[in-house]
């Protein structure tokens, strides 16, 4: 017998292994993705305006349903509740907004002065103190320092131009919110009949899962936010700082933005304690500073954010760090209930399969011939 003859070498540019063809469509897919992705940002981007008012209303949104509910439960018609909870809200906002003008007006302007001779004092000490760093370098990072610092400190024209555009801002943001609280369900369920019937039930089940993420999210830091600016808003009032009102509201609004934003703000309050009252009471506020960001850190994250989130610390800091560099303030902002929100849709749509369709009842198939 003869031996067997070898089997012919595939043309080519004809053959191509199964898991290379997979790879090929995952990335191809993965590009495609990524490129409406990009087209998208750009389009959100040249609408900052819009982009702004829609993520800061459903912010306030999740925020504020929990009071349109109870307003639901006593018999509140929805309209009604809607209009109560953005009543409030505007109530807030404008207190809020009285007590700063009232209080804080005329001293804001002296913040940007008082945190610069702080840092000119850290510069001397740098410089002429035990460590002895070179001059130029850190008179260079000094400089830029300061340049944004007074940049952030807006002129009489740039500060009306942004009073309007501020206004008109919130103006459509409690526009977008009335009617977020007031027909969201509905909306809702207009997109999800928009869905295959086979893929209903799973897109509802992500849905609310996001939400609930969401809402979480928000009244944890608004929670923590609240007990940081509530300690070190009292001890800055005890001591007497003369603008402990605006480091307070710095330091709550500083909490939305995790890691960064507690520490900017605490150093900030050093520094003008430093510059107002002195070393000994300076001090005093870092050790205020240190100890409510323990609090924070080893008591208000674990038992309130990450229980909410269920990030991993890593991934918090990663996003917020992402998030800063590509879209500044609002990245900084967005990021962490972004990511908690992805992660936990992915998840859900992990673990829930289509539903199966039902099968045909016998004899009603179609014929063919």
């Amino acid at each position: 017998m003869g031996e067997p003859s070898a089997r012919p070498a595939p043309p080519p540019g004809r053959y191509r292994p199964a898991g290379a063809a997979r790879l090929a469509i995952v990335c191809a897919a993965a590009l495609g993705v990524a490129a409406v992705g990009w087209l998208v940002l750009g389009l959100l981007t040249q609408l900052a305006l819009v982009t702004c008012s829609l993520l800061a209303a459903v912010l306030l949104t999740a925020l504020a349903a929990p009071f349109t509910r109870r307003l639901r439960r006593i018999g509140a018609p929805a309209g009604l509740a809607a209009a109560g909870a953005v009543l409030a809200l505007l109530a807030l906002l404008a207190g809020i907004g009285t007590l700063v003008w009232f209080r804080t007006s005329s001293r804001l302007t002296d913040l940007a002065p008082a945190i610069t001779v702080g840092i000119d004092r850290i510069r001397a000490w740098l410089v002429d103190g035990p460590l002895g760093l070179d001059p130029e370098r850190v008179e260079g990072i000094r400089d830029r320092i300061v340049t944004q610092l007074f940049a952030a400190v807006p002129d009489p024209v740039s500060g009306a131009t942004m009073a309007v555009t501020v206004v008109s801002a919130l103006l459509l943001v409690l526009f977008i919110v009335f009617f977020l609280l007031k027909d969201g369900a509905g909306m809702w369920a207009w997109i999800v009949e928009r869905v295959p019937a086979r893929q209903r039930e799973r897109i509802d089940g992500a849905g609310d899962r996001a939400w609930s993420t969401l809402s979480a999210y928000v009244l944890g830091v608004v929670a923590v936010a609240a007990v940081d600016a509530a300690l070190i808003g009292l001890g800055l009032l005890i001591v007497g700082v003369p603008l402990w009102l605006s480091l307070t509201l710095l330091t709550f609004f500083g909490a939305f933005v995790p890691y960064f934003g507690a520490v900017l703000s605490g150093a900030a309050a050093v520094l003008v304690t430093l510059v107002t009252n002195g070393a000994a009471d300076a001090i005093t506020i870092l050790i205020v500073v240190l100890v409510v960001q323990q609090i924070e850190g080893n008591l208000l994250q674990p038992l309130i954010m990450r229980r909410a989130v269920q990030l991993h610390p890593v991934v918090t800091l990663v996003a917020v760090t992402s998030g800063t560099l590509l879209f500044g303030i609002l990245g900084a902002v967005v990021a962490v209930p972004l990511t908690a929100v992805t992660h936990h849709v992915a998840e859900y749509l992990r673990t829930h399969r289509p539903a199966a369709l039902p099968l045909p009842e016998p004899g009603t198939a179609a014929v063919a011939g």
